[in-house]
């Protein structure tokens, strides 16, 4: 098998399915569908265009058409060049990996249908962010833990998208190397290294998570009906202390390193956090979805 050719083309080339997917769905949703679904359908739409653009920026000489579809339609991470080359070595998992992606969906599972039931109507922010985090951990943590484990068993290089993000010592830490790592993949090759050499560090570090935020403002938003620009602020804001982590202060302080540096990290994820999954992305997409799976009864 040949090793992984990333594509030298015009930067914009691949781009025109992350723009037209999401616009079809905004077009042609019916108004009376509801909230939840019209989130799902452009969260697939962003995705299948960021899926797109890294399998046709990617070329993996002699790979088996089977590769092809199963990163195409069987596989989350957006790793192109790790999931199609056969020459990479994947790290098989032992059972106690497999036992942990389990446990991982079972408490997924307790916390959506057996505790945020019980949580009292009068705290549904609290019961819609309980459920979040169930979904969370049945999907991300759990499932697609799972479907890793299955394919590195299979001899396919498709580490897990969650890398322990509650170890993180640093935003650095958190956001580079343990938080979805998928779309830390997608950011820093098509925004942040090849912004680099125009903006610099600093102003690349910006752009890709301006981008992160219009992407969820998009996804999280505009379903919702409110909190326009929450999202985006949110990833701003995440720019900024991480530049601030990085900085000569930043480092005088012990940012970025030991107890401290993962307490700047918590608190620099946990403040403005409702700016991110606001109020009305609660009310009106995430309680009626948990109602219509089932979680009130």
């Amino acid at each position: 098998m040949g090793e992984p050719i990333i594509h030298r083309i015009p930067w914009w080339r691949g781009w025109a399915p992350v723009v037209v997917l999401p616009v079809l769905v905004l077009v042609l949703t019916p108004s009376e569908w509801p909230s939840w679904l019209f989130m799902w359908l452009l969260a697939v739409a962003v995705y299948a265009g960021l899926k797109g653009l890294t399998y046709q920026r990617t070329w993996v000489p002699d790979t088996p058409s089977w590769r092809h579809l199963a990163y195409l339609l069987a596989w989350p991470g957006l790793d192109a060049a790790a999931f199609l080359n056969a020459n990479r070595c994947a790290r098989s998992p032992d059972a106690c990996e497999w036992a942990g992606a389990v446990v991982k969906l079972l408490a997924g599972a307790i916390l959506f249908w057996g505790f945020a039931p019980i949580i009292s109507e009068r705290a549904e922010l609290l019961r819609g962010w309980i459920g979040m985090a169930g979904i969370v951990l049945m999907l991300h943590f759990g499932s697609f833990h799972l479907l890793s484990c299955v394919w590195r068993s299979a001899g396919v290089d498709a580490r897990p998208l969650m890398q322990a993000p509650l170890r993180s010592k640093s935003l650095a830490e958190f956001w580079g190397r343990r938080w979805n790592t998928a779309f830390r993949d997608l950011t820093y090759r098509f925004f942040f290294l090849p912004l680099t050499i125009r903006l610099g560090p600093t102003g690349a570090l910006f752009a890709g998570f301006a981008f992160s935020g219009l992407i969820h403002d998009l996804v999280i938003s505009v379903p919702a009906g409110g909190g326009f620009g929450g999202p985006t602020w949110f990833f701003l804001i995440q720019a900024a202390a991480l530049s601030l982590e990085r900085s000569r202060l930043g480092r005088a302080l012990g940012l970025g390193r030991g107890v401290w540096g993962g307490f700047f990290a918590l608190m620099a994820l946990a403040a403005p956090a409702l700016l991110l999954f606001h109020p009305p992305f609660v009310h009106r997409v995430v309680l009626p979805f948990m109602e219509v799976l089932g979680a009130f009864g």
